[in-house]
């Protein structure tokens, strides 16, 4: 994907559209204004390929972007079109029992909804941040996305616990430096897993965890103002399964168990239940059950092929917050109504 070499921030906005522009009327044009607005200011695309993506002249898209601009659904800044995405956010809230579902909108059928997913996980998260706070983080390709997107500021006494143990065959997904990186955006303490995702077995895990103090950790994972964390498919482009980390082998071993998506390497199925598969023994991360004690329970997932991880980590995780794309939205409900 080309990208513009100048890069502005961005700050999502819940305000209505307002009057249409010469290029159209009613919700059509201003959804098409929203689009490019985001394709350009967020995925950072140049005009000459958001002109490709939409199907209409480079100059319609200066057009749309200073209409944006003028009627203040960009500030650095991209609206979102309430007509449709609070309408898919209040039908999540309704279906999932969730205390606030964030639908974030897609450049186009195909695109990947991690940066979307990400950029908006990253100012929700800066948002909900405050001083003292226990905040635990997962891992993946969205939350990774979410970095550009924090906001940095001092946070006194905040604490920042990694989830998971690590993976070293994939630095830029490792869930040890992405909590790093993230606790020193707001200079917090950092505490990590010290240990592999992955154990070989049940007694190597209860040996890391009563000698090498993972227990301190663990205790300290009870005690969470917030957790955010990703649900994991089971497609073998998946983060974990293209890399390796698991397995071809164990993957369909645990699609034969029922398992449809994970959370932190725990493998659970369409009701939210873990499998019965070694693997959920040998895992070195903070139990589902201490997260679902969290005051504030974040979710960030999408993707066309995630639809069943999804249903299945919202019935274990039990979210307040669930941040998705708007395709991953309908996906969900049509899913429920099924």
């Amino acid at each position: 994907m080309a990208k513009r070499k100048d890069k502005e921030s961005f700050e999502p906005r819940a305000t209505a559209f307002a009057a249409e522009t010469e290029l159209g009327s009613g919700r059509r044009s201003a959804r098409l204004r929203l689009r490019a607005a985001w394709m350009y200011y967020v995925e950072e695309m140049t005009q000459n390929v958001i002109a490709d993506r939409l199907g209409i002249g480079r100059v319609t898209v200066v057009r749309l972007l200073n209409d944006a601009r003028s009627l203040h659904e960009v500030r650095v800044s991209v609206s979102r079109d309430l007509a449709e995405l609070l309408e898919l956010e209040f039908a999540l809230q309704q279906a999932f029992g969730l205390k606030e579902a964030i639908v974030a909108p897609l450049s186009a059928r195909d695109a990947d909804p991690s940066v979307p997913i990400g950029a908006v996980t990253g100012e929700y998260v800066s948002k909900l941040l405050r001083n003292d706070m226990r905040i635990g983080l997962g891992w993946g390709r969205t939350l990774i996305n979410a970095l550009p997107f924090v906001s940095e500021r001092p946070v006194a006494n905040l604490s920042v616990i990694s989830l998971l143990g690590g993976i070293t065959k994939t630095k830029q997904y490792n869930p040890s430096e992405f909590a790093w990186q993230f606790a020193r955006f707001f200079q917090a303490d950092c505490y990590l897993i010290a240990a592999p995702a992955l154990v070989d077995s049940i007694e190597t895990k209860r040996a890391l965890i009563e000698r090498c103090g993972l227990k301190d950790i663990l205790h300290l994972a009870r005690s969470l103002d917030a957790v955010v964390v990703g649900a994991g498919g089971m497609s073998s482009d998946d983060t974990i399964f293209r890399f390796g980390f698991v397995g071809e082998r164990e993957r369909r071993s645990l699609t034969a168990k029922g398992a449809v998506g994970d959370l932190l390497c725990h493998y659970y199925d369409r009701q939210g239940r873990l499998v019965d598969h070694p693997i959920n023994e040998a895992v070195m991360a903070v139990p589902i059950e201490t997260l679902t004690k969290a005051k504030s329970r974040i979710l960030a997932s999408g993707g066309p092929h995630k639809t069943e991880a999804i249903l299945g980590a919202i019935a274990a995780l039990r979210p307040t917050v669930f941040i998705t794309d708007e395709g991953t939205a309908k996906a969900l409900l049509a899913g429920v109504k099924g």
